[in-house]
């Protein structure tokens, strides 16, 4: 196995002359033949088959000689396997065959060399990622065509619920975007719960997301309740993604496009005070974004915004600028009263807490007057 890794040919050819089993696995569970092929040598790979090398041999993760192949790209490596004997199709342990692999790269020739001979453009891996999705996430459009060809469905989900164009969108692959457009089902889309807005938003390729508005996707898409269950935020909208990201350029074609700046559990001016991004605050408040949004922790109406413009004197202008009521800061339905000091979620000494997993020492009720944090 030394020397098949270190491309030692003659040495390889000795020891094969002298009973060497050319289907020996390593510690790692590769054969011979897959070593010589991670490591780029034909001569040697040529010379293990023609020893008896068992091109079909499952190494780790049940992946063939194949596999590894078409994975690295090497046309000639494929076509030697192919002459003698591979399996065109085979599946790994996760269930991804050769066309699968050489798709997830890019390789368009091996890919149609496959095909040819026969690889099924419609397998899933256990995940039921299709071949078009691997492909997708490669971007290669010549890829995706000529999956397309052959009969690929771009409507089929992985378990995720995710489509091809999902993952080209959130690769930021504009060709490959604009090639999956046309072949993409909007009933599918709908089915799986996200749009390619909320993709292109969270992966920050506004060149992508504009493609998108124009095509007519809608920027006002809503996450499905169970895609929402899989962020502590509760997020919806595909504007909070990129407020999330501090990507200027993709809210500004989301606003312009209509989205709208309140539709979050947690409100993206929230997100955009905590970053202290001014440019992005201002943008959300020359759109609607309220003011004067409060999370919903307790009894008390204490505007959330507050809490991140306390020390810092442009940011509450701003706020202030954009009709900030002051008299929300005494709003307090326990009037004069003494205050609890037992625990409540959703406060601290100094600031309310905006998520759901926050955990809080004490309650405090706070107003803003003249500069000043009052404590109760």
């Amino acid at each position: 196995m030394v020397a098949v890794r270190n491309c030692f040919l003659e040495n390889v050819h000795f020891l094969l002359l002298n009973g060497c089993n050319p289907n020996i696995k390593n510690e790692d569970g590769d054969s011979p033949l897959v070593v010589a092929i991670k490591h780029n040598s034909y001569e040697v790979a040529s010379l293990l088959i023609n020893f008896g090398a068992k091109v079909n041999l499952q190494c780790i993760h049940k992946r063939t000689a194949l596999h590894e192949a078409a994975r690295l790209g090497r046309k000639d490596l494929v076509m030697l396997l192919l002459r003698s004997g591979a399996d065109p199709d085979p599946r790994s342990g996760y269930g991804l065959t050769p066309l699968a692999l050489a798709a997830q790269a890019g390789h368009t020739e091996i890919m149609e060399l496959l095909l040819q001979k026969g690889a099924d453009v419609l397998s899933q891996a256990m995940d039921y990622s299709s071949v078009l999705f691997e492909a997708a996430g490669g971007g290669n459009p010549d890829s995706l065509n000529l999956l397309l060809e052959y009969g690929a469905d771009a409507n089929v989900p992985k378990h995720s619920g995710h489509l091809p164009i999902h993952r080209a969108a959130y690769r930021g692959h504009f060709l490959a975007l604009k090639n999956l457009v046309p072949v993409t089902n909007f009933d599918a889309i709908k089915e799986s719960g996200i749009s390619p807005i909320h993709s292109a938003a969270a992966g920050a390729h506004p060149q992508c997301l504009e493609f998108l508005l124009k095509s007519g996707f809608d920027a006002n898409f809503m996450l499905d309740q169970r895609i929402r269950k899989g962020y502590d935020d509760r997020r919806k909208s595909a504007l909070y993604f990129a407020v999330s990201n501090g990507d200027i350029s993709s809210a500004q074609l989301l606003l312009n496009a209509g989205a709208l700046p309140n539709q979050d559990p947690i409100n993206c001016l929230q997100i955009a005070l905590r970053m202290g991004n001014y440019e992005l605050m201002n943008l959300l408040l020359r759109h609607g974004a309220n003011v004067n949004y409060f999370c919903r922790v307790n009894t008390t109406h204490f505007p959330s915004a507050l809490q991140y413009a306390l020390k810092d004197e442009v940011m509450l202008r701003m706020l202030m600028n954009y009709g900030y009521d002051v008299h929300r800061c005494f709003d307090c339905p326990r009037g004069d009263v003494s205050h609890s000091q037992y625990v409540t979620d959703g406060w601290t000494s100094t600031v309310i807490k905006d998520t759901k997993v926050s955990i809080s020492h004490g309650f405090v009720w706070c107003c803003f007057t003249a500069g000043i944090i009052h404590k109760a």
